[in-house]
Formats: C-alpha cells, structure tokens, sequence
C-alpha cells in the first residue's frame, strides 16, 4: 500500500498536470473551446477565434486572434498575414483563402450580397465551433450593459475579457488600431452592412461597418 503522502502527491499532480477535456476540444482551426459564463448567464468561449490565450490585458496580443470579413469561413482569409486580392468572390464560400478587398461594391467581398452566411448554428458559413455561433446585436448589448465602464477598461474587466485586438481594412489589408480599439462582428445586419461591437479607451457601443473589413469574432453558445 502506497504511503498516505505518496497519494495526496500523486493527486495533486493529476490536479496540477490533467489537462480538461474541455480545454483539448479545438475549433477547425485549431482554437481552443473552453466556456466562460458571463454577468448576463450566457455561455461564451473564452478567448477570441484564433487567439492562443485568454486576455491577460487589453493590449496582449496574443490574444487578439484572426480577423474575418463578415460572413466567411474560415478558409485562410481571416490570418493577419494572409495576402490580399482585389478580385470580388461571385460564390458564397470564395475560390481563394485571400483576404478580398472592396471599395466599391457597397463594401462586400461577395457581389451576391447574402445576409444568411452566419445567422445561427446553421449558418452557411458559421466559423464557429460546433454548438456556438456569432452573437446578435442585442446579445453584445447585453453584455455592455453589465460592464463596470463602457470603455476597454469595462471590455477587459468583464469574464470574457474582450482584447483590443483592432481591424483590417477593406481598402488596403493593412491591420488597424491593433491594441487601440477591440472591433467584433455580430451576426446582425444593417442595410448592405452589418453590426459589431466598437470600444476604445474613451467610449463602447455598437455600430455598422463594411461587411469586406477583418473584424474579431467571440462565439456564444446556442
């Protein structure tokens, strides 16, 4: 029989070095799902898609993670360093893994103009892992509404510890206020564009932008 320490040493380290089944559960793209319940009772992964760690700042970047044009999959556009193309898709899921840019077709990398490419778990081209998707408008108001500040302060303060992690121009590919502002689709649409979350140091809310700029994604579970 094993000595009563030898045991208690022996679970501890299982405590210790046991990696969670939840935390091993990986997105396509290799994010790790773990689940962060937020003031307001909803579920959420707890760092962005294609962030290697959760917030340890507003400004940490690693865990600012990709940025996707609204309504892609993730098929290799949504890389920061992903090389650009200024040929539009005429397909609902592109031919390329570029980063399409537009500047004159109402902001849209897809000249079909869909507003069904991530509405819910059935969305067409959901990026989300399975059981989560985009969140609504009104469920990333929601959760402003609990923040201790509308600002990035009250972004990061709040459980799922929202980044500053910037954007990606339309226009050009170039990578945006990383560090300055945390910009996050919404599956909501606006006219020709759709809505996301804007914060900065000085303010937070939600307006309409491009649907061809590379913004942040934080999935919700259904």
């Amino acid at each position: 029989m094993k000595p009563l320490y030898a045991v208690i040493t022996y679970l501890s380290f299982l405590m210790v070095y046991m990696p969670s089944t939840e935390a091993q559960t990986l997105t396509t793209d290799g994010t790790r799902v773990v689940e962060v319940t937020s003031k307001t009772g909803r579920i959420w992964m707890d760092r962005n898609l294609g962030a290697s760690q959760v917030a340890t700042s507003s400004t940490n970047a690693a865990s600012f993670g990709y940025l996707y044009q609204w309504g892609r999959p993730s098929d290799g556009h949504q890389f920061r360093n992903s090389a650009n193309s200024s040929t539009l898709s005429s397909q609902e899921i592109p031919k390329t893994g570029l980063f399409i840019l537009a500047l004159k077709n109402s902001n849209d990398w897809y000249t079909g103009q869909s507003d069904q490419l991530w509405q819910g778990l059935n969305g067409k081209n959901n990026p989300c892992p399975k059981g989560f998707r985009l969140p609504t408008s009104v469920e990333l108001e929601a959760e402003i509404a609990t923040w201790s500040s509308k600002n990035a302060k009250g972004a990061f303060a709040s459980p799922l510890k929202l980044p500053m992690s910037g954007y990606r121009s339309n226009g050009n590919g170039s990578i945006t206020d990383a560090g300055l502002s945390g910009d996050y689709w919404t599956s909501t649409r606006d006219g020709l564009n759709s809505r996301g979350l804007y914060f900065d140091v000085s303010s937070a809310g939600l307006d309409a932008g491009g649907r061809a700029c590379g913004v942040s994604i934080r999935c919700i579970k259904d």
